[in-house]
Order: C-alpha cells, then structure tokens, then sequence
C-alpha cells in the first residue's frame, strides 16, 4: 500500500492543479445533486420485538385506533392547564376562561376537527356519571373512589388541592413529527394567551411543542478556531494551520450533500448533518495534520518537496486509511443496535470518516504542491523552536517518554488506578430516554412536566396501559380473572393509581390504566413494569390470559433495556473488527490487544465521570437524570474509532522505528517524540468540538457533549499516551511477537514504508546506494 499512495502522492503533488480542479469539480457536481434531490430531515423512531409490542398487537386487534395514542412517531399535544393559586378550575370565572380556550384550541386549522378536544371537567363528570359515583364532589372514602376517577383529567384525586390542574389531550393534522413547521408551534402554544391572561397557566408537552433543535453552527467555529490554533502551535508556520481546514471544509462538504442526496430515498434523521459535520470536521483535520506532520519531517530528508510529499502520503497515508478504516467500522457498526435512526447516523457519519481519509490522501498532497514553499512560512520562531521532526530537537514529548522509559511499571499503575478511581460510579449506570423533565426550566414542554407532576404525581406524565388478551380464558371465569389481575398489579409498591378494567366491545379483551408513584425514568418504575410482566405466566397458568403492557413508560424501559442488552455485542463485533484491522498495521498480538483492552478501561471511566456529573448530580453542575439510553451506543462508536486513530498515529511510528533497527523501548521514545505532539493537537481539538455542545440549555446534549469530550480525554492523554507506551516498555520486544505462521499467512499492507525505503534505495543511483532508512 506504501508503495501506491508514495506514487499517488508524487504524482498530486505534481499535477497540483488537475487534482485540485478534480476535487472542486466533484464537489459542484455532488453539491448540486444534493441541493436538488433533497427532502427534510424525518425523525423516525423504530425498534422491532420490544415487550410493548404484545400490547400493541392487543390493542389493534380488539381496540382499534388506541394503540395510535403511544406511537412514537405521531404528532401528539397535550396541554396542562392550572387554576391561580388557592383557586380551583371549576371556580366561575376559571371554568369560563377554560371553556374559551377550548373553543379556540378546536378552532385551529392544525387540530383534528374529527376529534376536538373535550372539556376536562366535563369528562371528569362524565367518568363518574358512568360508574355511579360523583368524581368531582364525591366521597373520597368510598373504596372505588381511586379506581374510577384516576381516569379523570381533572386532579381531583390530589389530596392538597384537589380540581387545580387539567390535562386536555389533542390530536393534530400534521401527519409526522418531520412536518410540523415553526408556525404550527407557534400557534400550539399562542393559542392558550387568553387564557394565560385570565390568570390560568397554560403549557404544552407533547411533539408538537418540541422543538429538534440543530446546529447553529457555534460547536463548528468553536472547533474551527482551536483547530487553527493549535496547528499553528504545532507547526509552528501560519500557513500550514490553514491547509487542513481547507481539506476539512472540502470533505464536510462533500459528505453533507452526500446526506442531502440520500434524503431522496431514505428516512435521514435530523441529527444525522450534525453528527456528520461533526465527525467530518475534527476527523479531515486530524488526518490532514498527520500527514502534514510528516511531510514537514520528510522535507528535511527527502531530495526534493515532490519526494518529500510522496513519502508522507506513503507512511502516514497508509496510517491514515487503517485509522479511518476504524472508525468507519465503529459507525457503520451502529446499524447492528436495530434502531432505525441509529443506523442511518451510523451509516452517515461513517460516509463522512470516509470523505475525511479521501480528502487528506488524495487533495492534501496537491495542496502541498500548490503552496509549495510557502507552506511553512512565515515561522513562528517560539513554537518551531522545539520541532518534533527535528532529530537534534528535545521535545516535551520526549521528555515524558524518557520519563516512561525509566518506570514503566509505575506509570503503568498510576494511569489503571486512576482510571480504576473514575470508573467506580459507572456501577450505578441507569438510561432513559429524553423527557419533559430533561428540558430546560424555561420550556414549556419542561413546564407541563412540572405542573403535571405537581397536580397528579410524576407517574402521571407516563402512565402504563395493560392490554389484556382473554380470548383463551373461559367466558364465565373473565371477570374473575381480571380482577385478580387488577388485585395483583395494584398491589406492587411502584403503583399508584390502576383503573378498573375497560372491556372490549368483543368481550375478547380488557385494558387498565395505570400510574406509578414515579416517573418514567425512575428506576422504581421500571422495576415495576418489570415485576408486572413477570407475573404472567401465573395468570396463563391459571385463567389462560395473556398481556401485555406500554405507554411511555414501558417504553421508555424496553428501549432503554433493548439497547443495555447491545452493547456487549456491538462492542464484540466493532473491536473484533478493529483487533484484525491492527494486527495487519502491527503485526502484532499484543498491541491490538492492549489497544482494545486500554479502550475498554477509558470507556468505564467516562461512563464513572458522566454517572457522577449527570445521573449523580454531584457538583451542582445539571439536574440528576437518567443518562439517556443510546448515549453509550453512540459514545463506544465514536470514542472506540477515535481511540484506534490516536493508537495508529502514535505507535505506527514506533513500529517504524523498531522495524529499522532501534531496540523497543528506544523505538517507543522516537515514536513519543514524533507523534506526541500531532496526538495532543488532535485530541483537543475533538475535546473542543465535543465540549462545546456543553454549552445547549438540553440536558442530553450537555451530558452527550461531556460524555464524548471526556472520552477523548482519557484515552488520548491517559490510555494513549502514558498506559499503552508504558506496557510497550515494560513488554520490551515481546510486544511485537506475532506467531510465524500467521506472519506468513497476513497480507503485508507495509505501513511503515519498508517497501517504499527498498522502492528508493533500488531506484537511486549505483553511488548513492547504501542501508536504506526512513525518517
């Protein structure tokens, strides 16, 4: 592979402007047929064969249209209306103000007209009306009080301030999450103003006042601006800083009309350009830098800037397409989870790593021929004072690797106790998905959740529905059989408030309502969901009936479970993918291994330190919240790929300078010194495109940003730069032992240049010829 990209890199460096005219050509070409064929952005949340399906298939078959009411994908509002304080809404004037909103609500051109929305009190009365019992008024002692009116949408049931707060569900129009436009939010919640003026408070929950959000652009400049910094640190040279970000904007773009192309055919989800944008940005500028690195070393080496550039494409370019090929394994790899939106971000952001390798390997050595000797200047003579490319030039880089090399063991043990200390919290690791609690304060979506919460509990905002199947049970034992089913679920601690069961009109199905005492991330409620569906096989046993059980909180906890149970599997497949990919760069079976099991140990700790932070609360810096279910999924796939590059650009050259004669733990030492500082440079500046998504009012993005910066983090300074060089010191050759058999059974991919160093030593002239060396 050397020996063709050493070729390639001649060759753009030379054709300079074939290549680059090549480059913006495509990008034309590609930007317009993305720009013409590009639909919106669709947010579709799909996973097969969770436990709440068998409620759904219930519901369908004996209750058809209320499994509509827990799609996932549907447009849905629900407003949460409060009298002032000490009032109550059916005092006049509120009952008034009420009925009048209503009336404007079910006027809106957005609102199903099929199914207008019904007064809260009404209903409340209507329920208690048909069981023979007065849920407004009524007498509170009475044993079926509970049962009946729990169904209200009136609080009455509240023991401080009972008839303060109402929910008043409402269908809409729009036909899916993807189509609601700012003016249908707006008018969702402008409608209650009226109303709000009277003294009510009006807010609204639902998808229809979620906003999706989107990049802004503030994470991509923050990013930009501390790329441009620290190259120009790095390299000392002004220019130089630049030419990455060129190659960088080139290949986001590239990807983006990529996406924008394939939202013609396929359901693209609106976070897919951020991520993609994202994992462009930081990637296309950490390989550019790498191969930069290197050609400025292979400068002072080579004959000529055309040599010089064909060589650094052949070393680190070869590095370059190993370390991207990682990362696209780890994002592609998503598609395993099942998750609809995970695959397409997964497969999307593996098409920008892709654009990222493209571009550095093929526009950047005619960049560098385009430039020519302009590149390095002018020099910034306090930064290039210490070039890690100078052989004469100590280094802090090398320092700290002279410093490894004296005590391995010790270093060794620092860096695993410590991450050891910040893995511990990651025993309490409890996911959920995003609700109106983790939206910020302000919002209305989070002030529904708080008034909801203060007016029926926080188990109303996501109440359980039991859809019971009674086909197979006996038709003179049903009523019996249900009510031991409602005795058994009313029973458990979790369970506030259960309904009494709802037949169908076949008499072939029941369904109860129920509302746990906690939220629907709250652990206790989903070891109350859990508690219920494990008491089944009693019921089937005994009357032959069969259940199941969803609503936003039975689903929140099958998703949350359904994607713990892939991580295991998923991180198998993508680091059993990787450890083949290292093994042809290292030819070695200790390096790989060190290199997934260092992963493993700078996962553990950034799931300790967002567990404390996020889920903990601790520090005062969020609100304590279930850290939000895919996030691991999402954190192993991009850390693990960024993770392999960090492995590949700091120890294939410590490979390079084994192989050509240095002893290992000296070969460790010039490896450190030369990549030290293009490892550093990249890692902060993933640190600062990721920290800088700290900076959104939503809690997951905060604790998402946070999660990936600190994952970046420790692996670069801690597993990268200080655990795996010392393990190389302490195993000395070993740690380049691979079994004869297999040497001769891999394919040599050559990625530190010895086919390139015997390619130019056979080429050069008879008085020229000596032992070749590379660097």
């Amino acid at each position: 592979m050397s020996v063709y990209l050493y070729r390639w890199g001649k060759f753009a460096f030379r054709r300079k402007w074939i290549v680059i005219t090549a480059w913006l050509a495509a990008l034309l070409v590609i930007g317009g047929l993305g720009g013409s064929l590009a639909k919106p952005f669709q947010d579709s949340f799909t996973m097969p064969n969770l436990p709440s399906e068998r409620a759904t298939e219930i519901l369908d078959q004996h209750f058809p249209g209320m499994s509509k009411e827990f799609d996932p994908n549907a447009v849905s509002g629900t407003y949460v209306i409060a009298a002032p304080q000490g009032q109550k809404l059916t005092d006049p004037a509120n009952a008034a103000a009420l009925q009048q909103f209503l009336t404007k609500l079910g006027d809106l051109s957005i609102v199903d007209k099929a199914a207008p929305p019904v007064n809260p009190i009404d209903l409340t009365k209507k329920i208690g009306e048909q069981a023979g019992i007065d849920c407004l008024n009524g007498d509170r002692s009475n044993p079926n009080f509970a049962a009946i009116c729990s169904s209200a949408p009136l609080n009455v049931l509240n023991k401080d301030n009972p008839g303060s707060v109402a929910t008043v569900k409402t269908k809409f129009t729009i036909a899916k999450f993807s189509d609601i436009k700012q003016a249908d939010r707006d008018a969702a919640y402008q409608v209650g103003d009226e109303a709000r003026a009277a003294g009510l408070q009006v807010e609204v929950t639902g998808s229809i006042a979620q906003d999706p959000g989107g990049s802004n652009g503030s994470s991509e400049l923050i990013g930009i601006a501390v790329a441009l910094v620290v190259m120009v640190i790095a390299f000392g040279a002004i220019v130089a800083a630049f030419v990455p970000i060129l190659t960088a904007l080139v290949g986001v773009g590239t990807a983006i009309s990529i996406i924008m192309f394939g939202t013609h055919f396929l359901t693209v989800p609106t976070f897919t350009p951020i991520l993609a944008s994202m994992i462009g940005l930081a990637l296309s500028i950490d390989y550019a830098m790498f191969i930069v690195s290197r050609y400025k070393h292979e400068l002072a080496v080579s004959n000529s800037p055309e040599e010089a550039a064909g060589t650094a494409v052949g070393t680190a370019g070869s590095a370059v397409i190993f370390a991207g090929l990682t990362v696209i394994i780890a994002l592609a790899g998503l598609s395993f989870v099942g998750v609809s939106f995970l695959t397409y971000m997964g497969i999307f952001g593996a098409v920008s790593a892709a654009m990222a390798v493209l571009v550095a390997v093929t526009l950047m050595p005619a960049l560098m021929g385009a430039f020519g000797r302009f590149l390095f200047k002018p020099k910034l003579p306090l930064v290039a004072k210490h070039d890690p490319e100078d052989e004469n030039s100590v280094t802090n880089g090398m320092r700290f690797a002279r410093l490894i090399g004296k005590a391995p063991a010790l270093t060794l043990g620092i860096s695993v106790v410590l991450l050891g200390l910040l893995a511990a919290p990651a025993v309490n690791l409890q996911l959920g998905l995003p609700g109106g609690d983790s939206m910020p304060t302000h919002t209305t979506v989070r002030k529904a959740y708080d008034l909801q919460t203060a007016g029926f509990g926080e188990g109303a905002n996501g109440t359980l529905l039991v859809a019971v199947d009674l086909s197979k049970t006996p038709a003179d034992q049903r009523t019996e059989a249900l009510d031991a089913l409602r005795s058994k679920l009313a029973a458990y601690p979790g369970m506030d408030y259960l309904t009494f069961a709802q037949q169908s009109q076949d008499k072939q199905a029941a369904m109860f309502m129920g509302v746990p005492k906690s939220g629907p991330n709250n652990q206790e409620t989903k070891d109350l969901v859990k508690n219920a569906r494990n008491a089944e096989s009693e019921f089937k046993d005994r009357y032959g009936m069969e259940y199941g059980i969803t609503g936003t909180t039975a689903i929140y906890a099958d998703v949350s479970q359904a994607l713990l149970d892939k991580i295991i599997p998923y991180l198998a497949i993508v680091a059993g993918a990787a450890f083949i990919l290292l093994l042809l760069v290292f030819r070695s079976i200790l390096v790989p291994l060190t290199a997934a099991l260092g992963f493993l140990l700078s996962m553990a700790a950034t799931f300790g330190a967002t567990v404390l932070i996020f889920q903990e609360g601790h520090f005062g810096l969020v609100e304590a919240h279930p850290l939000v279910s895919f996030l691991p999924i999402m954190l192993i796939g991009l850390v693990f790929g960024l993770a392999m590059d960090y492995q590949v650009f700091l120890v294939t050259r410590m490979r390079e300078e084994y192989v050509h004669g240095k002893s290992a733990k000296h070969a460790m030492i010039s490896g450190y010194h030369h990549g030290a500082r293009v490892v550093t440079s990249a890692a902060i500046i993933m640190i600062s495109v990721f920290s800088a998504f700290m900076l959104d009012d939503n809690v997951v993005a905060k604790s998402m940003g946070f999660a990936m910066a600190a994952g970046v983090f420790f692996d670069a300074f801690i597993v990268r730069m200080v655990l795996i060089p010392s393990l190389l010191a302490l195993l000395g050759p070993w740690a380049w032992w691979i079994p004869k058999w297999l040497d001769r059974v891999l394919p040599d991919i050559d990625v530190e240049g010895t086919k390139l160093a015997e390619l130019k030593q056979a080429s050069a002239p008879v008085e020229d010829k000596q032992p070749a060396t590379v660097g």
